[in-house]
């Protein structure tokens, strides 16, 4: 019984040693080992092996990317204004044995180191660039906190943050702003809209009376250009009639014709005139008819006589 037991506590003694021996790491991890209370080497990912009662795991670092909340605290603007910021700071251990020996807390160590550089930057800017310059103080607060966590074994991915709060009379001071400015775009859209649309009118009638005054020119020109014609055309058949007069004249019988034509021409005339009117003038001579129709034809023979020599 008793050599029973003693085996059992041999067992588990061994079982036990063979635990402490044997040290299994998850991927993505780092356990740093001391030996006899110094460090003494860093367990990789997989099996590993230790000196029973001699080694010890002194600290377990998850090596992946993790996201640290920073509290929002209050900051004062250039402009004495105060707001409060808040975010959210990305961190990696790049280096377990800095982050086991070189901070008690690492973690917390950048994360108020973060807030303090916030401070800082905020109290650089007005209040105005404060709100529109997040990327810069991002970049800002990430750059300062990673060049000192180096020392720590942490390094800082990126910073952003998450919410920037004024003073509640900021706020609606700020809204009031905004109302304001969009109205008086809204006005010198609408003025600019108007300026134009007169501008655009008055074009309009500049270029109506322009093409109204140009319908008039041509007009005017087509009409004396349609006298003109018409008085040339009168006066080609005018003498294309005089001269066929002319030549009927030499024509035998043409001279007797002629006369009687100037006649009867005569008579017409004089008749059509005491017709069109109620008051007439009478010449001396008007019934001497013979005597008028024989000086145009004497007019006639000496032109022909003219024409002959």
């Amino acid at each position: 019984m008793s050599s029973l037991i003693i085996i059992l506590i041999v067992i588990v003694a061994a079982f036990l040693i063979l635990r402490t021996t044997i040290r299994v790491v998850p991927q993505q991890r780092a356990w740093v080992i001391e030996r006899l209370g110094k460090y003494h080497t860093i367990l990789e990912p997989g099996l590993n092996f230790i000196i029973p009662f001699l080694d010890r795991v002194a600290f377990r670092f998850d090596m992946r990317e993790v996201p640290m909340e920073v509290p929002a605290q209050a900051c004062i603007s250039l402009d004495n204004t105060t707001m409060t910021v808040d975010g959210v700071l990305y961190l990696q251990i790049t280096d377990s044995v800095k982050a086991a020996y070189g901070s008690s807390n690492p973690f917390t160590a950048v994360i108020q180191l973060a807030q303090t550089t916030m401070r800082s930057e905020i109290g650089k800017l007005h209040l105005d660039v404060a709100l529109s310059s997040r990327q810069l103080l991002n970049t800002a607060v990430a750059s300062a906190v990673d060049e000192a966590a180096l020392n720590w074994g942490v390094k800082v991915l990126r910073y952003e943050i998450r919410d920037i709060t004024p003073p509640a009379e900021i706020i609606r001071a700020m809204e009031l702003q905004i109302t304001a400015e969009r109205e008086k775009r809204a006005m010198i859209a609408k003025s600019e809209g108007q300026r134009q649309q007169q501008i655009n009118t008055s074009e309009g009638q500049r270029q109506q009376e322009i093409n109204v005054a140009d319908g008039r020119k041509q007009a005017e020109v087509l009409r004396a250009e349609g006298e003109a014609s018409a008085i040339k055309l009168v006066a080609e058949a005018t003498a294309g009639a005089i001269r066929v007069i002319g030549e009927a004249a030499h024509e035998p019988g043409g001279f007797e014709a002629l006369q009687m034509q100037l006649a009867k021409d005569y008579i017409e005339k004089w008749g059509n005139l005491a017709k069109s009117s109620t008051s007439l003038v009478i010449p001396a001579d008007l019934g001497n008819v013979g005597a008028l129709v024989g000086t145009a034809l004497s007019m006639v023979k000496q032109s022909q006589a003219s024409v002959s020599e």
